[in-house]
């Protein structure tokens, strides 16, 4: 018997095929636009070996987060009526993640990304398919206590919509909001209403700075800007910095955990942040806990590749946590 979810995860789902560059075989450089990679053009290049990981994406990530720290979790998706969307949803249920709300979509193509990966780095090349979105009806018996919404395609902008009238029809049901790169693009007008009911809003600094037009120098000014749209607790990531956390009457900066080899590659490492003060905070946690919880689980992902093999059990990360040095706990802001 399937229990009642304590989360529903919502967003697109993907089959990433990481394909290992070979270390001579590429470079990268910096210019006026941003960090570069670079391959010789017109040739032919070996590459070291490739790996194709199921059922990945931000939303997905979390899911299988959420189920691996214990919470009871469906997931909200779209996949094409192909074979890779058949291996996706059989993945999913592996991870013990509810799929009944996943949506077939007859004579589509599934989400295919390639990664091309570069020492610790990856470059991901994406294309989401065009779906029907459509929200679905969720039974009374399926109503959880939190909804956690990242990444969609661009063409989904209405679905946010459906979203949110379904939030205000449930108005205990507690928003943690991850938004991806075509959510930040639509505006903090578009989805004033998403940002409005999120009890939780996670971002990096750049996003941060990017959704909200603030100083990237001034920590206080992106939180008061995103409690402005109506967001209770603000986390924004600062990679090597660590995070910082508001939840609009107190401040904290959190340092990562400390890595205990260095990183293979570090795709999912935001997700497992996020997902992870989300699970923390659903299982009762303060954010002053959760704050702890969530880098654990970033190093642990960033040690395999992919974003989701390095997934912690609540047991492993309580062990982490544990053995953490006397300096890993959250300090107040000036």
């Amino acid at each position: 018997m399937v229990q009642r979810p304590d989360v529903i995860s919502i967003g697109d789902i993907v089959t990433d095929a990481f394909i290992k560059l070979i270390d001579s075989q590429a470079h990268t450089y910096a210019n006026d636009h941003g960090q570069w990679l670079a391959m010789q053009f017109g040739t032919k290049l070996p590459f070291d070996h490739a790996e194709v990981l199921k059922a990945v994406g931000n939303a997905a990530n979390a899911a299988v987060a959420f189920t691996r720290l214990g919470l009871n979790t469906s997931f909200v998706t779209n996949v094409g009526g192909d074979q890779e969307g058949r291996d996706m949803i059989l993945a999913l249920g592996e991870e013990h993640v509810d799929h009944r709300y996943v949506q077939i979509n007859p004579g589509k193509v599934s989400n295919y990304h390639y990664v091309l990966w570069y020492k610790e780095e990856r470059t991901i090349l994406i294309k989401h398919e065009e779906y029907d979105y459509e929200w679905p009806h969720i039974r009374a018996a399926d109503v959880p206590r939190w909804v956690y919404f990242s990444s969609i395609s661009e063409h989904a902008i209405e679905y946010h919509d459906q979203v949110a009238d379904w939030l205000d029809q449930h108005p205990d049901v507690k928003l943690a909001f991850q938004p991806g790169t075509y959510q930040m693009a639509a505006g903090t007008e578009r989805l004033a209403h998403m940002y409005a009911r999120s009890e939780v809003v996670v971002l990096n600094r750049e996003e941060a700075v990017y959704v909200t037009g603030g100083d990237y120098h001034n920590m206080h000014d992106l939180f008061d800007r995103l409690h402005t749209l109506g967001v209770k607790i603000v986390v924004i990531t600062d990679g090597p910095a660590g995070a910082y956390a508001s939840d609009g009457e107190n401040r904290w900066q959190m340092p990562l955990y400390p890595d205990p080899a260095p990183p293979k590659e570090r795709t999912g490492a935001g997700d497992a942040f996020a997902s992870t003060l989300v699970a923390a905070l659903a299982k009762g946690n303060t954010l002053e806990g959760a704050l702890q919880w969530a880098p654990i689980n970033s190093m642990s992902v960033v040690q395999q590749t992919g974003a989701q093999a390095g997934l912690l059990t609540e047991a492993q990360l309580d062990e982490f946590l544990r053995n953490s040095p006397d300096w890993y706990r959250p300090t107040r802001m000036n």
